[in-house]
Formats: structure tokens, sequence, C-alpha cells
């Protein structure tokens, strides 16, 4: 699949492949690194730091994640880590944020969705992460729920809004 996004080179979209999983953990971990722990307690990022949860979390789903590459570079990656409706992970790649890649990896995770015959998108964003919210919600996502929970990986409770979009 090949979509061209806000951006002159076109965005490739396609599945991962087992020998990418060190390279995808690393970039989930450094987008994380920008987006998620400026947000964060110290506890919490010494931990992800420590054991980069990316590296079991792209092992365990490399058959559910999709991977955008602009030119020869891996940009970035999606996930829906139980085969569902449900978007679970966005991780896009510092460097190249701001040139379509997450609205294309999203285009294409809503196709999927649809075509295993779900006729709605779900995901969930940090609150504090408006950066993420603003662009679901600039692509049609609306909010069904606020609430505070866990966060098995952080090991803490955070604010998180659900978001859903028909497809």
């Amino acid at each position: 699949m090949e979509l061209t996004q806000q951006s002159s080179l076109a965005i490739t979209i396609r599945p991962a492949k087992a020998t990418e999983v060190d390279l995808l953990a690393a970039i989930g971990l450094d987008a994380w690194r920008k987006g998620i722990k400026p947000l964060l307690p110290a506890c919490s990022i010494e931990e992800v730091e420590a054991n980069n949860p990316f590296q079991s979390f792209v092992h365990a789903c490399i058959e559910h994640i999709l991977v955008a590459q602009l030119g020869d570079n891996i940009a970035g990656f999606a996930a829906r880590e139980f085969n569902d409706n449900r978007i679970t992970d966005l991780w896009v790649y510092p460097l190249f944020e701001g040139k379509g890649v997450a609205t294309t990896l999203l285009m294409a995770l809503e196709a999927e969705i649809q075509n295993a015959g779900y006729t709605t998108a779900l995901i969930t964003v940090t609150a504090q992460n408006t950066r993420a919210h603003q662009l679901y919600t600039h692509l049609g996502y609306k909010v069904i729920r606020k609430e505070t929970r866990y966060d098995r990986v952080l090991k803490i409770s955070l604010e998180k809004i659900d978001l859903m979009k028909r497809v």
C-alpha cells in the first residue's frame, strides 16, 4: 500500500518484519522519549529507560504491526495489539514528525479495521498528550470516555481519554 499524505515523499505502509524488532523498539523508545517522557514522574521514566518495553511488545505483536517508510527509512509504526478494532500503538520517529506519517498509519489501520468487519475504530491517549489528542480529533475521532486508570507498563495511574471513529 502506498499513500502520500502531507509530504513530498511517498509514505509506504507495509507489515513489519521479524528482522525489524530491534529497530522498531528503538523507534518506539525514541518517540516515547519525545512525546510521553516529559509528562511522567521520574520513577516511571527510569523503568522504561532501563527495560525498553517496546522490545517485548514489538516481538510479541510483530504480526499486528504496520510500518511506515519514507524512502529507505522506517519513519514509524502502529499496531492493533489484539488484532481487533482498537489501535493500541502509534509511534513516529521524531525526525519524521509533521510529515503525515501518523495520519497515514492511522488511515491504514482504519482500513484494516473496516476490512475485518468492524464499524468503529478505537484509540486511547494519555490526557496530557495534547498533540496526539488534537491529531485524533482532527481526523474525526470523538471522545467517548475520560478516566484515571492504571497503566501496566508505566506502573502508575494516568488520566486516559478513549476515542472512537466510525470507519
